[in-house]
């Protein structure tokens, strides 16, 4: 059964296929419809579970439900929403060793990964929800600057869209699909979430762990499925998605949302850069190096991929990188020894030998690593570090997502910068430096939805930060207000305080209306003060001429 399960989703998953890190979020012409979907362990090969597919009928029964379910839900107000997110965040405490668990089991990553970049990150948005979620969404006064309006009050109101729909990826099955149906559910929405095909059991857990702190059955639908049941959800009749996947991917249904105009947040994947300056600390940058590439087993949209150092540091930059890569323990996600955990499966091998096979032809040496463990199963990778790498070859331009670090040279920051900014991608990004100050500056001319000083990856995991990107990273944000304020649409809301007074501007027009209209814009906005006395005299007989 194993065998047919990975057969079957590796030849719908060919190379040349628009998604590649987060396969199959949408289908095409190579994909083969199927009735059932099997997680499999990629560190064993053991088949966890099965479960049935999707289909069009059943995405759009469960929209039609959750539509139904969903005004309910936003009557039960933000504050009682806020109490179920409470109630959930103590349940996943209580049960976060089992979650982690199964996040390491369908994901492959170590335990303490899952732990730390997933549970932890769920725990932390549901505090910064629990804390904020109110303050930002309840209604607001919104004053008025302009004089011939004063006699108004105007009021801002956040209404939820009404049912949002998620497509999620297999990285991090747990942490981006919970930040973001947190953020769509305490603000009255109704969610429905594609998890991706490869981790569908730990998006049923944050299903149950939902249902169980309160949330209604039928506000909250996770529909397991291959790319017919995601292609299903865009053309279904949500009011927004909040997709996580390839740009090609991400461009497709960007073209189908725009037939109706329904609102998208995409975050299409990074290539980010880090820049280490001539002043930075050679081992603290080297580790940070290390992690921010192999984290996950180099799986993250965040990671590090591309690392351009300064010719002073350049040499024993790469060669501590090098030494540290070796080091680090590649096996199964559950021994507590593990460092580096396997890739989710063969279709993403074959993207990182190819990006390696090009750099090797073009000239790029390879200082550790390089090739698949296969002693320890078909999908472990060697922690690899390339050096003397160029924008030439693919492994500089194209999303590698594996556990590749791709270092080069800079003369200057001019240079740095020039080279960071050389990419369809615009992420996030990181600068390495003793000096803040010249940290921060040079941070501010890097193309980027993040740039991080002296850090790398961890701004995923700060509740308050947005997290999306530029150019082909996306659209929109998730997380922090940015996130939350992605889940309402905004209402302005007036009231006339002279409800029962003929307004100034209402017809009735002629010449002498048109001097007085003259002389009123020279009352607010003309300069010395006898010129608006002036002014006023001429204007006011405005307040009683005769309106229709």
């Amino acid at each position: 059964m194993f065998a047919t399960a990975r057969d079957l989703r590796n030849a719908k998953c060919q190379p040349g296929n628009a998604d590649l890190h987060y396969p199959c979020a949408m289908p095409t012409d190579l994909q083969l419809a199927v009735s059932r979907v099997a997680s499999v362990n990629p560190a064993t090969g053991e088949v966890l579970g099965e479960l049935d597919c999707a289909g069009p009928t059943e995405v759009r029964a469960a929209v039609a439900r959750a539509r139904a379910a969903q005004s309910d839900w936003n009557a039960w107000g933000i504050r009682t929403r806020v109490k179920v997110l409470r109630r959930f965040q103590q349940l996943l405490l209580a049960r976060k060793a089992e979650v982690a668990r199964r996040i390491t089991q369908e994901a492959g990553k170590p335990y303490v990964e899952s732990l730390l970049t997933e549970v932890l990150v769920v725990l932390d948005s549901a505090r910064f929800l629990v804390e904020n979620a109110y303050a930002i969404l309840r209604e607001e006064k919104l004053p008025h600057g302009n004089p011939a309006l004063k006699t108004k009050s105007g009021r801002i109101l956040h209404e939820p869209y009404g049912v949002i729909g998620i497509i999620s990826p297999w990285n991090y099955p747990f942490s981006i699909p919970a930040t973001e149906v947190m953020s769509a559910l305490v603000a009255g929405n109704a969610v429905v979430l594609k998890p991706s095909e490869f981790t569908p059991l730990i998006a049923l857990e944050l299903q149950s762990l939902l249902r169980a702190a309160g949330v209604p059955d039928d506000v909250f639908h996770v529909l397991p499925g291959e790319g017919a049941a995601g292609a299903a959800l865009v053309k279904s009749d949500i009011d927004k998605l909040v997709f996580t996947g390839s740009v090609a991917t991400g461009r497709r249904i960007a073209q189908i949302a725009a037939e109706r105009l329904l609102p998208v947040v995409l975050e299409l994947g990074g290539k980010d850069s880090m820049i280490v300056l001539d002043d930075a600390d050679l081992d603290v940058a080297s580790s940070a190096a290390v992690w921010g590439a192999f984290v996950n087993a180099g799986q993250a949209c965040l990671s590090v991929e591309r690392c351009y150092v300064h010719q002073k540091l350049y040499s024993p930059f790469v060669d501590a990188c090098a030494e540290k890569a070796r080091k680090l323990r590649v096996g199964n996600g559950m021994d507590p020894a593990t460092e580096v955990g396997p890739m989710i499966g063969e279709q993403q091998v074959r993207v990182v030998e190819s990006h390696l096979a090009d750099a090797r032809a073009r000239g790029a040496r390879v200082l550790a690593g390089g090739a698949r463990l296969r002693e320890s199963g078909p999908t472990f990778f060697a922690p690899t570090v390339l050096a003397d790498v160029d924008h030439n070859m693919r492994v500089m331009r194209e999303e590698t997502f594996g556990p590749v670090l791709a270092i080069a040279s800079f003369h200057d920051e001019d240079e740095a910068v020039r080279l960071a900014n050389d990419s369809d991608y615009g992420l996030a990004a990181s600068v390495w430096t003793r000096d803040r100050a010249r940290g921060e500056a040079l941070a501010r001319q890097i193309q980027a939805g993040t740039v991080m000083v002296n850090d790398v990856l961890s701004c995923f995991s700060i509740s308050e930060a947005p997290h999306g990107g530029v150019k082909s990273s996306g659209l929109g944000r998730t997380h922090g207000r940015w996130g939350l304020e992605e889940m309402v649409r905004v209402k302005y809301l007036d009231s006339d305080l002279l409800p029962r007074m003929k307004k100034v501007w209402w017809f009735g027009y002629g010449s002498e209306f048109t001097r007085e209209m003259e002389s009123f814009l020279d009352v607010i906005f003309a300069r010395p003060l006898r010129e608006k006395a002036r002014a006023a005299v001429r204007a006011c007989g405005a307040l009683w001429r005769r309106k229709l």
